[in-house]
């Protein structure tokens, strides 16, 4: 099952779903369909998919990149906030969990618009970032933890100025606020978040929202 949101138990956050969630039908099939596979704690949660949505509205993004698309939530939500001139370019190294987004791009009408890249994300990346730079409005950070400096800075000189790079998992199940734990994975977290803190090329802001969400803006 997905993470749900920081600070919220079962009886508000039932009630904070039941509230705000506008979730489609083909979002929650495919949430329902992923939360029976193997490795089902990394799919989105719903209220975090919703936001996303949210801000390509708000932004007006027409072009967003993610590194890690895993069954495809956060692809399939992205795409169908956004307009029919819209493009999502989705880097992950599995075909087996990219065949169900493949599935779910297609019954909704937006494969179209979907670029997957098959092969590690950060070479897929660099590779864009080098051809491509300052030609994305959005991008969402979601696969290997240990590389997730890398993907940021990638991400960093993918987006234009005054665009988005989301990174996910931030908060990290509350592991990076404990002193404890020290694997490869949390350490990387905390080091990435600390960069960003101090990180003056983006105006930034962590938010507590399913696994912990960091959204800094492109100055």
């Amino acid at each position: 099952m997905s993470r749900r949101s920081y600070g919220l138990d079962g009886r508000l956050y039932a009630y904070f779903t039941e509230a705000s969630l506008r979730e489609p039908p083909i979002l929650a099939r495919l949430r329902e369909e992923t939360a029976s596979m193997p490795g089902a704690g990394m799919q989105l949660s719903p209220e975090q998919g919703q936001f996303m949505a949210l801000l390509v509205e708000l932004t007006g993004a027409k072009r967003y990149v993610e590194a890690g698309t895993f069954t495809g939530y956060s692809s399939l939500a992205v795409a169908l906030a956004m307009p029919t001139d819209g493009q999502v370019v989705a880097c992950d190294v599995s075909k087996d969990y990219t065949d169900v987004a493949r599935r779910y791009w297609a019954e909704a009408g937006v494969a179209d618009r979907v670029d997957l890249r098959i092969g590690p994300a950060a070479e897929t990346l660099q590779q864009m970032a080098d051809s491509d730079p300052g030609s994305f409005d959005m991008a969402f950070i979601d696969a290997n933890k240990d590389q997730y400096d890398d993907y940021y800075e990638h991400c960093l000189t993918l987006v234009r100025t005054g665009g988005l790079v989301l990174i996910d998992n931030v908060l990290w199940g509350g592991a990076v606020a404990d002193p404890a734990q020290q694997d490869p994975d949390t350490n990387a977290i905390r080091a990435l978040n600390a960069k960003i803190q101090a990180d003056d090329r983006v105006t930034v802001s962590m938010l507590p929202i399913g696994d912990g969400l960091t959204m800094a803006l492109k100055r």
